[in-house]
């Protein structure tokens, strides 16, 4: 038998129960899976997860409070008053680059 030693990890029980769920659907052990997550690390020298902060998202309008509706309003009253209009091809294209969307 290969030499394996085991690995032991506390972690919260309904994420444990989500993951085998989806393990088990592709057919992989969690055993396999460990051992998949621990050769990468190795193959790639650290994590192989795309770890970072999530771009930023517009905040839909049921998100805001009435207060920051109407100071989003003036904005745009103000950029108006002082000549600033955007197409909207120029829109589109800052959400595009900003947003993802």
């Amino acid at each position: 038998m290969a030499n394996t030693t085991a690995v032991y990890a506390r972690i919260d029980t309904k994420l444990k129960e989500n993951a085998e769920n989806i393990l088990s659907q592709l057919g992989i052990s969690p055993s396999s899976a460990i051992q998949m997550l621990y050769s990468q690390i190795v193959l790639t020298r650290g994590l192989p997860l795309d770890l970072h902060l999530p771009s930023a998202k517009p905040t839909a309008i049921d998100g805001m409070s009435r207060a920051e509706i109407d100071a989003e309003l003036m904005k745009g009253m103000d950029s108006l008053k002082s000549g600033k209009a955007y197409t909207a091809d120029e829109v589109d294209a800052e959400l595009s680059k900003e947003f993802g969307i």
